[in-house]
């Protein structure tokens, strides 16, 4: 069955589970009635079974976009002159099609990652006591309702004393502040834009090229990326994506009189500080949080939502990350939590970047998914 079609069949299916909600609440005065009650339960178990079956009719097995990946492993490691194995695990495990779609070429781009500047040649890796063909281990797993995808060689690893030179060079950071830095706090880098340079290739082991692309794709799809290394020994690099696209957590927000839907993966916590705390520079806003100063966004004024500036005791904040930096989304209030059946953009807004989806809530009203890697 083509995605179109499940798409189609999962959006009427949506409307039903909505429909049955809104029917519900109109006939709340009614609940104390056991028939009613019981009719209600039983329809909301049928719509809750079908939207499962139509769910797991849209997942494909992750093989889809590995099965490729050894042939493209040994074409670069015999391009360069070297040797390598790619073990696979857990490719049998399903996801939804459309993060199947979009995890392929983030996965190419590590594997041969890894080959490249990882894997070392076979005279280096037998002087440093490894045997002379590499290893690259692929390994799924399931995580609650999240697919965990490990990316490992056992190559040299990433120098973290080049990564934290270009990060002084591209003034990411003080060089009087790098010698405190912990070692995540320095990987972290390798995903800031301002490190893929073409110069960055053969200092930072070419993995700081493209990683923030791969980054900002996993988080489009409601994941995370992580990475891990130790010099001679190889780096790590972990997807976190969800099983499915159709239904996401997500926290709902107040600005004026609209309301939006933030990704759970992508909120750190919610904080309310006085307004005080929220201080003026050259236009600018930030806060002081956690002694770190951290900018301070209107998400009213992002998404130009005309707001009527009023004095507030205090300031309702959303911290976040965007493109590897910590900011701070002002609200006007959180309205909690909520797993919502997130449908594709009207055509007529698919250009605006930042609505990542949009969903129909209870009561009727249509609310937007935003991406926030498009937002500032």
């Amino acid at each position: 069955m083509r995605t179109e079609t499940l798409d189609r069949f999962l959006s009427a299916v949506g409307e039903v589970i909505l429909s049955s909600s809104q029917l519900r609440t109109g006939v709340a005065r009614y609940a104390q009635d056991p028939d009613v009650a019981d009719g209600f339960d039983r329809v909301d178990r049928r719509v809750a079974e079908l939207q499962r079956r139509v769910l797991e009719l849209r997942t494909a097995p992750l093989v889809r976009v590995t099965d490729n990946l050894p042939r493209t492993a040994r074409q670069v490691a015999e391009r360069l002159g070297k040797r390598v194995e790619v073990e696979i695990i857990g490719a049998e495990l399903e996801l939804d099609r459309s993060i199947l779609d979009r995890l392929g070429e983030p996965l190419l781009h590590l594997v041969r990652n890894a080959v490249d500047h990882g894997i070392e040649f076979p005279a280096d890796r037998q002087a440093a006591g490894k045997p002379e063909v590499g290893r690259i281990r692929i390994e799924a797993r399931r995580q609650k309702d999240s697919i965990v995808i490990d990316v490992c060689d056992d190559g040299r690893g990433i120098d973290l004393g080049s990564v934290c030179r270009r990060a002084v060079d591209a003034g990411l950071i003080h060089p009087d502040l790098v010698a405190d830095l912990p070692p995540e706090e320095v990987v972290a880098f390798i995903f800031h834009p301002g490190l893929s340079t073409a110069q960055s290739v053969s200092e930072v082991s070419g993995r700081g090229v493209g990683m923030d692309a791969v980054k900002a794709t996993i988080e489009a799809l409601g994941g995370g990326v992580e990475l891990r290394t130790e010099p001679g020994r190889g780096t790590t690099t972990s997807f976190f994506v969800p099983i499915t696209a159709a239904v996401q957590r997500v926290l709902l927000v107040r600005i004026a009189e609209e309301r939006v839907a933030l990704p759970i993966a992508k909120v750190e916590r919610i904080l309310e500080l006085s307004s005080d705390a929220v201080e003026e520079a050259a236009g600018d806003s930030f806060a002081l949080i956690d002694d770190e100063p951290i900018p301070v966004y209107g998400l009213a004024r992002q998404l130009r939502i005309d707001a009527v500036e009023t004095e507030r005791a205090s300031v309702p904040l959303v911290i976040s990350e965007v493109h590897g930096e910590r900011v701070a989304l002002r609200v006007d209030r959180f309205e909690g939590q909520q797993e919502i059946y997130v449908k594709p953009v009207p055509e007529l807004l698919s250009s605006v970047r930042v609505l990542a989806g949009l969903t129909v809530l209870d009561d009727g009203c249509p609310v937007f998914l935003l991406d926030l890697n498009h937002l500032v």
